[in-house]
């Protein structure tokens, strides 16, 4: 059985996907599966599932969820739930491998692809597109909990993009700028913010006889960071624009 949270939050065996149709079980099996292996407290479960007002007998709504959280588990897995979704002294326990949970298997790629970006390029390449292929949408996009969802949605989705940034440091060392161009055209116009984006573009603008437009992208982020944030562009964007102007060879590499 694997649990997909990147994107809605669904239960998948044998490549059939089933969603999880409760809201409030949603969140309990989304915090659960942040850390698999590590129990939670009742509190911390109590404060996610109704982080803006107390209600009354709160540890049995949160026992009843659990229960219904078990039985939607154990016919999705065949093992009993209780076996999976474990009562602990200091509250319930997700009992599966961390790689039963999309997010944990996407992280550990993610994080070996950045590590071989430039000393295996061509394997960074094959782990982060792996990596990224988990992603069905944004990451615990159907589940409606309080702050600590919240929170690792946002952890995950920045990740989302490093790992896009990294796959395509990984493709420039490879020779693979034509490829990216209108990749990276795409990922600037949406997330101007992120200057390696406008970093990656130029290099490989420039890199594909286009050195006029990779300055203009320079302008670009310049003027968007001017007007939006009051800002000028970081020293990386700053010497790759001028190294672009004086032709440095070291761009060809």
């Amino acid at each position: 059985m694997e649990i997909q949270i990147l994107g809605p939050l669904s239960l998948a065996r044998d490549g059939t996907a089933r969603d999880v149709g409760s809201a409030r079980v949603r969140t309990v099996l989304a915090m659960l599966s942040f850390t698999p292996g590590t129990a939670l407290s009742a509190n911390q479960l109590v404060d996610e599932l109704w982080p803006d007002r107390a209600i009354g007998n709160t540890r049995n709504a949160l026992q009843a969820n659990v229960v219904r959280l078990r039985k939607l588990l154990e016919s999705v897995s065949g093992v009993r739930g209780d076996i999976l979704v474990r009562t602990t002294s200091v509250g319930y326990l997700l009992d599966v491998p961390a790689d039963a949970v999309d997010a944990h298997r996407f992280l550990d790629l993610a994080e070996r692809g950045a590590r071989n970006v430039t000393r295996e390029p061509e394997l960074a390449v094959e782990q982060l597109e792996s990596a990224l292929r988990l992603w069905r949408g944004p990451a615990l996009f159907d589940v409606a909990g309080g702050h600590r969802c919240q929170g690792e949605a946002t952890l995950l989705d920045e990740r989302r993009l490093a790992a896009r940034e990294d796959l395509i440091a990984a493709k420039l060392a490879t020779g693979g700028e034509r490829v990216v161009v209108s990749e990276l055209k795409q990922l600037v116009a949406e997330h101007p913010e992120r200057e390696r984006f406008s970093e990656q573009l130029m290099i490989a603008l420039y890199r594909s006889g286009r050195q006029a437009e990779a300055v203009d992208v320079f302008h670009y982020a310049r003027k968007w960071l001017d007007r939006e944030l009051g800002l000028e562009p970081g020293r990386p964007l700053r010497q790759l624009y001028h190294s672009i102007l004086n032709q440095d060879q070291l761009l060809s590499a």
